[in-house]
Parts: structure tokens; sequence; C-alpha cells
């Protein structure tokens, strides 16, 4: 088949290959003839399932034409026939090149994988970067221990005033909003649990049910959560912006450890602020209880503190608040680590902030877990 013009296209059905002889000005006032029968190859491909394109012959190309036999080829291998090119020049290569995005002789290679082969893929993709958070997470956890240790060799390398300052910013600052979702979602427990237990007569039981959830998992739990939205979303944003800034470069050319300035104060700030957080929330989690309990079950106030005191001991006490130093270690390490993981640009601030709350919140009920079965194992 030949155009005009001298811009032809010439079809060779060869018993191994199918073989597409490409000739001529492949420009844009010359290829417009050439759609059709194009098109045609496309739509009834030939039955060999192998096609050679032979560029040698083509004196002009322009990105016009190198799109239409790109198309052309593409459409061949979508329906799994083996593409491949013969007598490519450098100067008709580079012009392919342009928009196809590669070498045109790799061309086969871009067909997608099976379903299940990217299925498949992506899981291991996801163990892989699994595994190598992992590994970044326990050497960023030896670099603050080393840090840690430095400062207790040196107590003059511990920076108090950011470490009261971060205190006041992470724990006491959240306060009134830890207090007021733990007396809210005690009251809730209490009303929820006295609906279901008046129905077989053992209203009496809600103080149990309060007491124990609220001391032993629900205070502790709720105000991590909080807190890993609250400051851990804070430490991220707050170190990602400095390294936008190239703040922290400019730290290390003055000589300064910004494991020391910025992430010693603010893991300990929150190791020591959580437990008092978490002694808050429980209180005020019973105090909810106390509430409904006295508006709802008609209980008197001294009736349901000797419940709460009949009903638990001090190691139903101590497990939440033996809890609370690990989840603040956990969350404020992945949020010094996603701020310090910020690339420079104020959209990874925004990724590494997301990635860094749900990180937190994730490893705060997996840890949690992992408590409530030791403990169980222990017997407490």
């Amino acid at each position: 088949m030949t155009t005009q013009d001298a811009a032809s296209f010439t079809f060779d059905e060869a018993p191994d290959a199918f073989r597409l002889t490409v000739k001529g000005n492949w420009s844009l006032d010359h290829i417009l003839p050439l759609d059709d029968g194009l098109r045609s190859l496309v739509k009834k491909p030939p039955e060999t399932r192998k096609v050679v394109i032979d560029l040698g012959d083509v004196s002009r190309l322009d990105t016009a034409g190198a799109w239409l036999l790109f198309r052309t080829a593409s459409g061949l291998a979508e329906q799994e026939i083996e593409v491949s090119y013969e007598n490519v020049n450098d100067r008709v290569k580079a012009i392919y090149d342009q928009v196809s995005g590669g070498d045109p002789l790799d061309f086969s290679q871009k067909r997608q994988p099976p379903i299940y082969i990217q299925v498949a893929a992506r899981m291991g993709d996801a163990v892989i970067a699994a595994g190598r958070e992992f590994i970044g997470g326990l050497a960023f956890f030896g670099e603050v221990l080393i840090t840690l240790g430095r400062a207790i060799r040196s107590p003059g390398r511990l920076r108090l005033t950011p470490l009261i300052h971060h205190m006041e910013m992470a724990g006491f600052d959240a306060l009134p909003l830890v207090c007021l979702l733990t007396f809210l979602v005690g009251a809730v427990l209490a009303q929820q649990g006295a609906t279901q237990l008046t129905q077989f007569g053992a209203q009496v039981f809600t103080v149990n049910l309060v007491a124990i959830a609220f001391l032993r998992e629900v205070g502790v739990l709720l105000t991590a959560i909080i807190v890993a939205g609250r400051s851990g979303s804070a430490f991220t944003a707050e170190i990602g912006s400095m390294k936008t800034r190239e703040e922290i470069d400019a730290m290390r050319t003055l000589g300064l450890d910004p494991m020391e300035m910025l992430v010693l104060p603010r893991v300990l700030a929150l190791v020591f602020t959580l437990p008092m957080l978490t002694f808050a929330a429980s209180m005020m989690g019973l105090l909810g209880g106390a509430f409904v309990s006295v508006f709802m079950l008609d209980m008197t106030p001294a009736a349901y503190l000797s419940r709460v005191k009949d009903v638990t001991g001090f190691w139903t006490f101590m497990v939440g608040i033996l809890k609370a130093p690990f989840m603040a270690l956990v969350i404020s390490l992945i949020g010094c680590r996603s701020g310090l993981s910020v690339t420079g640009s104020a959209e990874s601030v925004g990724q590494e902030t997301t990635r860094s709350v749900v990180r937190s919140i994730f490893m705060v009920i997996v840890l949690d877990a992992l408590f409530a079965m030791f403990f169980s194992k222990m017997g407490i």
C-alpha cells in the first residue's frame, strides 16, 4: 500500500513474522492518508503473532509520524502480538523515544502482566516496605537511646527549656480535651451498659463495667489516640517544616545535633506526661460513669465509690498506667521520625503528617493488644 509524496508502508506476510516496512517522509503533512490503513491493521491483526516494523527506509520522521507508529504498535501489543523493530537509526530512535517514552526495541516488555501477578507484586512491595519501615524505626530508636545515654552521662546536654515547653504543649494543653472526651465516653459506656444489664436485673454491675474497662483499657487507649492525633502530628509538622526551611541543615552546620535539640525533648516530654493524662482520663471516665449511675440508677455517690473500691485493685489501676509510657514512646518516635523524613515540599509535610497519625494509632492499638495478652498470661 502506497500513498502520495513518498510516504508509504508495505505488508509482507512471511511464515515466521508479519513485516511492516515503512518508507518515505513520515511527517504531519504526509501521514494523514495512512491513518485508515494502519487502523485496519490493528482491527484485523495478522495471524502470525509476531510483527516486525522496518524503519530503514524512513527519510524523515516527526513526532506526528512517530505517534502514528507508536499507536499501531500499542494496538498490536494489547492483542498479545510481539512487536519488534529493525534498522532503527539514532535520529529516528530519538524522535520515536519522545513519543513512546522509552526504547522502542523494548516495547514488548511494556505489556501489563496478569492481574494475579500484579496483586502478588503489590503484596510483595508492601511487605518489603513494612520491613524497611520496621528496620528504620529500630535504627531511629537506637539513635534516641544513644542520645539519651549522652544526656545521662552529661546532664548539661539535656535541654530543659524545650523539655518543659513540650510537656506543656503536648501534655497539659491536652488535658481539657482528654478530660471532656473521657467523661463523655464514661457516661455513654455507663448508660449503654445499664440499659442492657437492666434487662437481667444486674444494673449494679454497670459500675464493674465502667471501672474495669476505663482503668485497664479505655482510659489509656483513648488518651493515646487523642495524643497521637494532636501531639504526634504536631511533632511531624514542626520538624518537617523546619526541614523544608533547611533549619535542620543549619543546625548540623553549627555543630548542633538535631536528635539532641529536637527529638529527645519531645520524646521525654510525651513519656512523662502521657501517664499523668491517663490518670486524669481514668478519673474522668469514672466520674462520667458516676454521673449516669447517680441519675439513672438512683445510686448514691458513696455506694458508687464503695462499689468501685470493691471491684478494683492495685493492678487494675496500674495496668493502664504501665501501658502509657510505652505508647508515648511509640507515638513520639513515629512523629519525630516522620518529620525528619520530609523531603522538602509542603505536600511532603502533609503526607508525612497523615502517615504519622495513621501509624501511631495503628501501633498504639497493636501495643495495647500485646499488653492485654501479656497481662492475661500473667494473671493480672
